[in-house]
């Protein structure tokens, strides 16, 4: 980015600086249009005082070269309104010299130190909004490798443990335990895809490239795609989808892997056995699809924090990464729609999707 004086980004820099010359201009003249008036009444001195107004109003909204605009511009008004001869440049006497060579003295000094408080406050707040940002990197970053570093291990360990106990040349497994072991060795990989497409959806989200088409899109045949693709830990998915529900107007793999984000942390939150449900309706001119546990829920606080990646509010067994409700709400946000998280009557989460009709 561009940047001017200061380590400020130039466009901003030049209208501020526009902002404080238009205060240069107008402040004296209406600093003027106030004091003509009472000139009777005042003193030099007090109208000079009074002039120091506009110079730094100038500097505090454009910095020192329009206060030394305005420095300029008042004093040759105060000259020509209020030194005698009134309504001439000219200058009588050595004292009135001395008053307007003092005057344009003190409000340049008094413009440069506004304008250089307002550049360390800005400089502080620039600095504090580094800070700020560094430290939510670091924590985000620590939040990365102790979660990837959990999630990647796990896995791995039973794909060594399996393996390894495959080879043993001394033991002999019967076709069921070899069975079992194989089917270890296919989940955990399972697992490690899960987490790798997680990861490189976050980064795509994250840069901005995230490559979207939209289509009709019948939901009955979406969910059940995302029903066979997630692990459900064994917690029956009761299924209330009409087939006969208008088309919506979505990218259907963005939308299953949506669906199977919010199933598979509906399985992880709810009790052992009860089911979770998915359930489509046509609402509001649009398509809605919500899936409902009875888990306990997420507190109205947290419900914009439970967005964020790397939370993991109520994943009672610590695994995951705590990305799947952020790329839900993001995958869902890129076709136009909306994740909603709601009450479950009777307790529990009901995460709904909102998306557009098709034409």
């Amino acid at each position: 980015m561009d940047t001017a004086w200061g380590g400020a980004p130039a466009g901003r820099t030049w209208r501020r600086a526009g902002t404080g010359f238009a205060v240069a201009g107008c402040a004296p003249a209406l600093a003027t249009a106030v004091l003509v008036p009472t000139r009777p009444q005042l003193s030099l001195a007090s109208v000079v005082l009074l002039y120091l107004v506009p110079v730094v109003l100038a500097a505090a909204a454009g910095g020192w070269w329009p206060a030394l605009a305005a420095a300029v511009a008042a004093g040759l008004l105060v000259n020509f309104f209020f030194v005698p001869p009134l309504h001439s440049l000219a200058v009588r006497t050595a004292d009135d010299v001395v008053v307007l060579a003092v005057y344009v003295g003190v409000a340049v000094a008094l413009g440069a130190a506004v304008d250089l408080a307002a550049r360390h406050r800005a400089t502080a707040a620039r600095r504090d909004a580094e800070a700020a940002e560094l430290t939510h990197i670091d924590r985000t970053r620590a939040a990365l490798l102790g979660a990837v570093g959990h999630d990647l291990r796990t896995p791995l360990a039973g794909i060594k443990a399996a393996v390894s106990s495959l080879r043993q040349p001394d033991v002999h497994f019967s076709a069921h335990d070899r069975a079992e072991l194989l089917a270890t060795v296919e989940e955990s990989a399972d697992r490690l895809a899960t987490v790798v497409g997680n990861l490189l959806s976050a980064s795509r989200l994250e840069a901005g490239v995230l490559s979207v088409q939209l289509r009709p899109a019948a939901l009955d045949a979406v969910v059940a795609r995302a029903v066979l693709a997630t692990d459900t830990r064994g917690v029956p998915v009761d299924v209330d989808v009409p087939d006969d529900l208008p088309l919506a107007l979505a990218d259907e793999g963005l939308l299953e892997r949506v669906v199977a984000n919010l199933l598979s942390n509906a399985c992880a939150a709810g009790p052992p056995g009860r089911a979770v449900t998915v359930r489509g309706r046509a609402r509001d001119g649009g398509l809605h699809l919500a899936v409902v546990d009875h888990g306990p829920g997420i507190a109205a606080a947290d419900r914009d924090r439970v967005f964020a990646p790397f939370q993991r509010l109520n994943d009672s067994d610590g695994t995951g990464l705590g990305l799947g409700l952020a790329i839900a709400r993001g995958f869902t946000e890129a076709q136009g729609g909306t994740l909603t998280p709601g009450d479950t009557a009777g307790g529990g989460l009901t995460m709904t999707v909102a998306l557009r009709a098709a034409p």
